[in-house]
């Protein structure tokens, strides 16, 4: 039997903007060969836990500081995302960084969307409005968002899309963050997500006959 749909999990920290953005897609049929059916906080107080709830997804906390330590917090990931039959991982907005023996388990199959164009302002520290500051700092006149396989090295993944969008005068990070999300990452994040998607199911579909 061939599997039309790949099931999506979104790893979350924060209030979940790009989560909805997710969600809405899959509403509006931009995201048709993936479905979200598992979104995981690593914080409790997450408001994108709240917007997982109203869109009927099932979620997860799984919190850092009650694992023994990092591998113990990433083996309960693990064992969660496959007990769920998990295809497709998206961070969003998910504030820790993962091992080389997570990614590798995942591979090809972890999505991130960083607020800038890769290489430009990104790698360790390079996060939140750091990104927009630093791009400000540096005065350019185009920065964007770029959406990115994720292993080992921060934002060292293959990049899979990327959209520009203007530096105008007078900007504040906080100004910019907001540009870049409505005109950049709301939108190449769920693209990305459909097109990693797709990959899945045609490699699913040729293995299986």
């Amino acid at each position: 039997m061939l599997t039309d749909v790949a099931k999506i999990a979104v790893l979350v920290s924060g209030g979940g903007t790009n989560l909805q953005a997710l969600i809405d897609a899959e509403i509006s049929g931009i995201i048709k060969s993936g479905k979200i059916t598992l979104v995981i906080s690593n914080k409790s107080g997450a408001y994108a836990i709240e917007r997982a709830h109203r869109a009927g997804i099932d979620t997860l906390v799984i919190e850092k500081k009650a694992c023994r330590d990092a591998e113990d917090f990433e083996e309960k990931m693990i064992d969660a995302l496959d007990s769920a039959g998990i295809d497709i991982i998206v961070l969003a907005g998910f504030m820790s960084i993962l091992s080389e023996r997570f990614t590798s388990h995942y591979k090809d199959r972890i999505i991130n969307v960083h607020p800038s164009l890769i290489p430009s302002f990104c790698g360790a520290g390079f996060y939140g409005l750091r990104v927009h500051e630093a791009a400000l700092a540096y005065g350019v006149k185009v920065s964007g968002a770029t959406v990115h396989f994720v292993n080992e090295i921060p934002d060292g993944g293959k990049i899979i899309m990327q959209k520009a969008v203007e530096v105008r005068d007078g900007d504040t990070p906080e100004v910019l963050q907001k540009r870049i999300m409505e005109e950049a990452e709301w939108k190449i994040l769920p693209l990305s997500c459909e097109q990693v998607c797709r990959t899945v199911i045609n490699e699913r579909n040729k293995r299986n006959g």
